[in-house]
């Protein structure tokens, strides 16, 4: 039980942001000391010298002090006057190898303890700090999961006096791979002294604390050696930026000049926005200034937008939505609804809203995106789920990032409301959610459709949503079509919606399932940037919870540089091998299936009963993937309570998501035995080596037009077309199964008077586990036929049967893909000739008709002839 008093506003995280009560905060913060001990041991100036700092601060638009040890209660009450949060920080030997003594350790957290206590749980308390960066070579002689685990014990003492109280611990670049998941929010002091630096940086913290907030605990400029004016003009842009770029708050360091560290005065640095006898400097002004436009100066870029919300029998979760919409502090937008034939009262309630509504048929989510496209008046478009609903400043955020970039599109991350559920909150961290995918720390690869935007014009250029996509799929589709117009997609981590996930079972494999739809959607119209077993490959990193995570074989890696000596040292995570992805397929079922089948033969021929343990493996593989990604891919905390229960089902939720999703492909015809490419031709079924192909051009184009214009014509066929890299020998792959792949080199003659003789080599490429795979029951059936079991051997030589035939034809498949492709080149080029023929006559006979029709009145004449379309317009 906590000794602490209850406060009436207590502090608490809602997501990246920061609450006192139920109103949001944003920290405004200044570090406060450290100053030189009084007679007393006390670090802090007296009574009236405190009354004075804070009443000034808080007239500049401060809310915050940071302060190093900890103070007084007199120090808490005179911050609690003002409305006034204390930042209070935990001191310990952190600058030595405290880990070495078990006594020390004991003593560390004991001073830990009675160092919350001695705050009485006082109103002003924002949080506690347990640390303050630690100094690199301590982390680095521990190693990163010792501290961390220290940590953890220090942020466990804390809340055991004080359970309801917020806890952090100030990082800084050197470290910033220490992993600190369990902090309540996380800090980082950083000192760069461009925008451009401090952006990209503040992007990648985002990234490393994923759905908390971020604040930035110590961040300045000295005046001593820039400036009184440098200095106010650099805290400005810097205010702004923070702000901008989605943290929950900051601390300037610092409130005076006045310094104390290591048992001197630190004379040779002046950081402070007053001087060392208070007196204002320029940065004072300025900082209250840009203070009170946090967390955005109202002269900023604010383009319209158009928030459309589609709904298909939304009723349930519509509220929501339109009630944060129109709460959203954004100046500039509207609201389109886009009822798609729904058949409960969704008009009805949307109807008490001041916002547009469309209602249409029911034919699918794509086509309500393109409604509310072209009946949209903004210049960009939010597109907004009807079970989400936008953070407050959800439009501010996304407008910065316009502002900021000539990104084609804009997202940002969608998180569970804590109102949900706890069975919502276990589908949350399963598998299968909406996640976005980054490229870099602002650019993504994907966004999910419940919090995506886009300019107008963008998405007008490309034709909008493709109306296959009923149900899902429709924004894996945009994003890649977005970037395959030349467009970036941005990605904002404090552009937030809140997602109400699936609240039951039943749900949930619903919509496992219609992703295996969308699956197989996406892999008919871009084939070639799925794998072999019809399995996307992102470029990107993919971020949220409930990922399944391979059984790691590579260990991490921490970026420490020669000697320690790096600025910013990051972990670096190995990519694993292909081996050890496959387990993570939905088809790792199929082959669990299929050893519990040939095991099930041992009855019936003892020696294939060995094949039992292989059975078992790829059941516990499974099961081990599960446990290992409900503990590191979720949000649940040891503390929360049902933990264990939770944990369970988050367990069981990741076991059988693979199983709705292969159910959901194989319906819509995404299996591994599936065939893409050309029809087979006869004289590639049996091909061993390699065949080369000729084409005589009477017109001159260089190899790379030639290869494009190949690639183009195999990507018309829908197989997986892949291009040669800097260090390989050929040009084009196709694959159109699992088991082989053929590859062809182009070479040209040159032949003068623009005269080219084009030889293409296609090579037939054997995949060494598609030879295991029939190698491996083609020994079995021999050996259970020589042991006379001959119902064995005959399952056994069918399934051998099976599996050579699909190499065989796969093979077939790829070349004839290569070769009639390859072939059309001099059939374009006869259909070429024939358009500047055509179009040369029709050139004429317009330059006839208009000399005889000069004195008629306009016409619009359309002409067609082939390919070529013409219209002209006569004039007088």
């Amino acid at each position: 039980m906590s000794n602490l008093k209850v406060t009436s506003a207590k502090m608490n995280v809602k997501g990246k942001f920061l609450f006192c009560g139920n109103e949001k905060f944003y920290i405004k913060g200044v570090t406060y000391g450290t100053f030189a001990p009084g007679p007393d041991g006390c670090q802090f100036p007296d009574i009236l010298t405190v009354e004075n700092d804070f009443r000034a601060l808080a007239a500049s638009g401060l809310n915050c002090i940071r302060t190093y040890t900890v103070p007084p209660i007199y120090v808490l009450d005179i911050a609690d006057s003002l409305n006034l949060k204390v930042m209070v920080g935990l001191p310990w030997e952190q600058h030595i190898t405290f880990l070495d003594s078990s006594e020390r350790k004991h003593n560390i957290i004991k001073s830990i303890k009675e160092a919350v206590l001695s705050c009485e749980g006082h109103n002003a308390v924002l949080c506690y700090t347990i640390g303050n960066e630690i100094p690199a070579p301590i982390v680095r002689w521990y190693g990163k999961s010792k501290t961390e685990k220290f940590l953890k014990q220090l942020y466990d003492a804390v809340k055991s006096v004080a359970p309801d109280s917020l806890v952090t611990y100030v990082n800084y670049p050197t470290t910033e791979y220490l992993e600190l998941d369990f902090l309540d929010f996380s800090c980082y002091n950083v000192y760069l002294e461009t925008p451009e630096k401090l952006g990209k940086y503040i992007a990648r913290l985002h990234n490393l604390c994923g759905d908390r907030p971020l604040v930035l605990a110590e961040i300045g400029l000295d005046s001593l050696r820039n400036g009184d004016e440098k200095q106010a003009e650099t805290l400005v842009w810097q205010t702004e930026t923070i702000f901008g770029k989605g943290c929950a708050g900051m601390f300037i360091f610092a409130w005076t000049d006045e310094w104390w560290r290591g048992g001197f005065e630190i004379e040779d640095w002046d950081f402070g926005l007053v001087d060392r006898e208070r007196n204002p400097k320029p940065a004072l002004e300025a900082v209250a200034g840009a203070m009170a436009e946090v967390p955005f100066a109202a002269g900023n870029y604010q383009p319209f937008f158009s928030v459309v919300v589609c709904s298909y029998n939304g009723s349930a979760t519509i509220r929501d939505t339109l009630n944060a919409l129109t709460n959203l502090s954004y100046p500039r937008f509207e609201v389109i609804v886009v009822n798609d034939g729904s058949t409960d009262d969704l008009a009805e309630i949307v109807s008490h809203y001041p916002v547009r509504l469309i209602t249409t048929p029911n034919k699918g989510l794509s086509n309500a995106r393109n409604t509310g496209m072209y009946n949209a008046k903004g210049e960009i478009i939010a597109y907004i789920d009807d079970d989400a609903y936008p953070e407050e400043h959800w439009l501010h955020y996304l407008a910065y990032a316009y502002s900021n970039s000539e990104h084609g599109a804009m997202g940002g991350p969608n998180i569970i409301p804590e109102e949900d559920g706890p069975l919502a909150f276990c589908v949350a961290n399963a598998p299968g959610g909406p996640v976005h995918v980054l490229s870099t720390d602002e650019i993504a690869e994907h966004i999910p459709g419940c919090n995506l935007s886009v300019r107008k014009n963008v998405l007008m250029k490309i034709g909008g949503f493709d109306p296959v996509y009923r149900a899902a799929g429709d924004d894996v589709d945009i994003c890649w079509r977005i970037q395959e117009a030349g467009h970036t997609i941005g990605f904002h981590p404090s552009a937030v919606v809140w997602h109400h996930r699936r609240n039951s079972l039943k749900a949930y494999w619903k919509q496992q399932k219609g992703y295996g739809k969308a699956e197989a959607l996406l892999e008919a119209k871009w084939p070639e940037k799925y794998n072999g077993f019809g399995h996307l490959t992102w470029a990107g990193r993919i971020y949220g919870n409930g990922i399944t995570l391979p059984v790691k074989v590579k260990k991490d890696k921490v970026f420490h540089g020669t000697w320690g000596s790096a600025l910013f040292q990051s972990v670096y995570q190995p990519a694993e091998g292909f081996l050890n992805s496959i387990p993570l397929m939905p088809e790792w079922y199929l082959l669990t299936v299929l050893t519990a089948v040939l095991s099930a033969l041992g009855f019936l021929w003892t020696p294939l009963l060995f094949l039992w343990p292989l059975c078992v493996i790829t059941v516990l593989l499974v099961i081990i993937q599960a446990v290992i990604s409900s503990g590191k891919s979720s949000s649940l905390r040891p503390e929360t309570p049902g933990h264990f229960k939770y944990r369970m089902l988050i367990i069981v939720l990741h076991i059988i998501q693979p199983i709705a999703r292969l159910y959901g492909r194989f319906q819509h015809g995404i299996t591994p035995w599936r065939s893409r490419g050309a029809g087979l031709h006869s004289k590639f079924l049996i091909m061993f080596g390699c065949r080369m192909f000729t084409h005589w051009s009477e017109e001159w184009r260089s190899s790379e037009e030639w290869l494009a214009d190949v690639e183009k014509k195999l990507m018309a066929l829908k197989t997986r077309v892949k291009r040669g890299g800097n260090f390989d020998n050929w040009d084009i792959q196709v694959r159109n199964g699992l088991f082989s792949k053929s590859r062809g080199l182009l070479t040209i003659e040159e032949h003068g008077a623009g005269k080219q003789f084009l030889r293409f080599k296609c090579c037939a490429h054997y995949s060494f586990y598609g030879f295991l795979m029939i190698a491996i029951p083609c020994g079995l059936a021999v050996a259970a036929a020589l042991d006379r079991s001959f119902l064995v051997s005959g399952i056994l030589a069918f399934i051998t049967a099976v599996m050579a035939f699909r190499f065989i034809t796969e093979t077939a498949g790829s070349m004839t893909s290569l070769y009639t492709r390859f072939k059309l080149l001099a059939i374009t080029e006869q259909e070429e000739a024939g358009k500047v023929v055509r179009k040369e006559r029709i050139n004429a006979d317009l330059n006839e008709s208009i000399h005889q029709n000069l004195f008629m009145k306009p016409v619009i004449k359309p002409l067609n002839m082939g390919n070529f379309h013409a219209e002209v317009q006569v004039t007088e």
